[in-house]
């Protein structure tokens, strides 16, 4: 299963990541324009910058179900994290998993998060 998630982070780690850049700087942008009181906007570069968003929106939603239907359940797609419910020593808890990693090599209780990962 890695291998088949690993090439959808492939495609969602660096199409969030263009996703949030480009929402920053139109924020960035309507700040600005806020802050002078008005000033003009290059509309066709906030059009294409909006469009590519929308296109972009539309991908990573498509990834996130296709990383669902594996039984995986995503954490932090900056970080290209996700987690897998697994029985440990009779309890449930989550196989953790980061996008480059080759294997499952870490675990944590349903109440933690990455930062509490203990190796297998």
């Amino acid at each position: 299963m890695i291998p088949r998630l690993a090439r959808i982070m492939d495609a969602l780690v660096p199409a969030h990541r263009e996703a949030t850049e480009l929402r920053e700087r139109l924020e960035g942008e309507r700040q600005r324009i806020a802050l002078a009181g008005g000033g003009l906007v290059d509309q066709a570069a906030w059009r294409t910058d909006t469009e590519r968003i929308a296109g972009l929106k539309k991908a990573i939603q498509q990834g996130l179900e296709d990383i669902a239907r594996l039984g995986v359940v995503t954490k932090d797609l900056g970080l290209g994290l996700v987690d897998f419910p697994h029985l440990r020593d009779g309890r449930v808890v989550n196989l953790c998993w980061k996008h480059g990693e080759e294997r499952i090599r870490y675990w944590h209780g349903l109440d933690e998060g990455y930062a509490a990962r203990k190796p297998l």
